[in-house]
């Protein structure tokens, strides 16, 4: 785990470089507060890397018990405090803006679902782990949702995709560092 929130940080970052469509300061602003607030893991373990609802099968008649995960081709030893930032950027509630709930089949902002701070204090519970840290992990996982999606769009402005759904991810891209900055001030 040592070294692995620095790792990821910096490979995230330069996937956002080489996907990058127009200049976007407050993007290197969030990686330099980031990188301020980078956290010594607590432990190590297997991390899954997408860890979120959509991979995860739950019990047909218990749908509050999982039975599998899946999608682990891109597990590795790590902090495992990483997959629950993943797990809180896709996670929304239901007054997060349109443009944090756009990007999640997750149907966390129905009535019933735990808020993520909900979340976080149960992981924290069961696991052991304290959550002093958990805003670097909650802005990580919300940017790496903004990489992820600004790579789909350039993909789209090159001419690689012609799906015209995508037309929209600029504005989206935005909105979700917007989120990541909001987290990052509360």
């Amino acid at each position: 785990a040592e070294g692995f929130a620095e790792r990821q940080l910096a490979g995230w970052y330069q996937r956002w470089q080489a996907a990058q469509t127009e200049p976007m300061p407050q993007v290197d602003e969030l990686i330099a507060w980031l990188e301020r607030r980078v956290p010594e893991p607590q432990s190590a373990a297997l991390v899954h890397n997408d860890f979120k609802l959509d991979n995860v099968m739950v019990d047909p008649a218990d749908p509050a018990r999982p039975v599998a995960v899946f999608d682990w081709d891109m597990c590795t030893l790590g902090d495992p405090l990483m997959d629950l930032g993943t797990l809180l950027g896709y996670w929304t509630e239901a007054g997060d803006p349109e443009v944090r709930r756009a990007f999640t089949t997750m149907p966390t902002h129905l009535p019933g679902f735990l808020t993520r701070r909900d979340v976080a204090e149960l992981y924290a519970l069961r696991s052991g782990r304290h959550l002093r840290d958990l805003p670097f992990y909650e802005v990580f996982g919300i940017f790496k949702i903004a990489v992820i999606i600004q790579q789909i769009y350039v993909r789209w402005v090159r001419g690689q995709t012609q799906d015209a759904r995508f037309s929209d991810f600029a504005r989206r891209v935005r909105g979700l560092i917007d989120a990541a900055w909001a987290c990052a001030r509360a």
